[in-house]
């Protein structure tokens, strides 16, 4: 199996740091290092990275290895010098700062025969298996799609329809409310019709009220001067009786009728 390295000295990180990264690509191929590399928060990664690129071309230019049939075999960070500065501190103390460097290595190689094979019938089945999870997917949608187009035009009919109801409804209610509007101008012309028939009766009753205490006060009047008259005819016709026949009262010759008011006042003058 052949290995190819590249290594990158003296680089201002902790050992420790790097190696929590490097723990994350070890034993994968290089595509899926890439992969984790790219997405990883670490600080370090970048570095890596760019380490990671380095070793896989020099696996390509130096022993002429493609890229699909690399995975990372080995990658590990020696601890190198450590530079050493001083900070003050209280007291006139000064404390120690040491700045840790690194020795990173990543180690590359080619993916053995009977392996190689494995992975590209693997992938092989896996490219048809996606494939096919395509096709049923896209004939998903394009399902899914003519649902969706079918529902809406039955969704646009029925709104259409919804509209022509609607349309034919605010007909029928306009309609409506000029039968109503006609019953009402109908109802009040009746009503005003009856109102006025009501008047003329109720005038016709107070005529014929009227007429009928006329007719009942004449009758009253009537009925009180009756005595009268029956008293005055029974004293007129006592007097034709008391009055000989044949005999006639004489005539006063100024022409007074004897027993009038006249008549007695000359007869009292005469007597004077």
């Amino acid at each position: 199996m052949v290995e190819t390295a590249a290594r990158l000295r003296h680089h201002r990180t902790s050992p420790t740091k790097i190696r929590q990264v490097l723990r994350l690509i070890v034993g994968k191929d290089v595509a899926d290092a890439r992969e984790v590399l790219r997405f990883c928060e670490r600080g370090p990664a970048e570095t890596v990275m760019k380490l990671l690129d380095s070793a896989i071309a020099n696996a390509e230019h130096n022993d002429n290895v493609p890229e699909e049939e690399l995975f990372v075999t080995r990658a590990f960070a020696d601890e190198g010098p450590t530079m050493k500065r001083w900070r003050p501190r209280a007291r006139g103390r000064g404390t120690r700062i040491r700045k840790r460097t690194s020795h990173i290595t990543i180690v590359v190689a080619r993916y053995e025969d009977v392996e190689l094979d494995r992975r590209r019938q693997r992938e092989a089945a896996d490219t048809q298996a996606q494939r096919a999870s395509r096709r049923r997917r896209v004939a998903a949608s394009q399902r899914k799609a003519e649902r969706e187009a079918a529902r809406e035009a039955e969704h646009d009919h029925d709104h259409d329809h919804d509209e022509e109801l609607d349309e034919v409804e605010a007909d029928e209610v306009e309609g409506d409310e000029v039968e109503g509007d006609e019953l009402e101008a109908e109802t009040d012309e009746e009503a005003a019709d009856e109102a006025e028939v009501e008047t003329d009766d109720a005038e016709v009753e107070t005529d014929e009220t009227e007429q009928t205490e006329e007719t009942e006060e004449t009758a009253t009047a009537e009925t009180e001067d009756a005595p009268e008259a029956e008293a005055d005819d029974a004293a007129s016709e006592d007097e034709a009786d008391e009055k000989p026949e044949g005999s006639e009262q004489p005539s006063d010759p100024e022409g007074a009728t004897p027993g009038t008011p006249a008549a007695s006042e000359r007869d009292q003058e005469e007597k004077k």
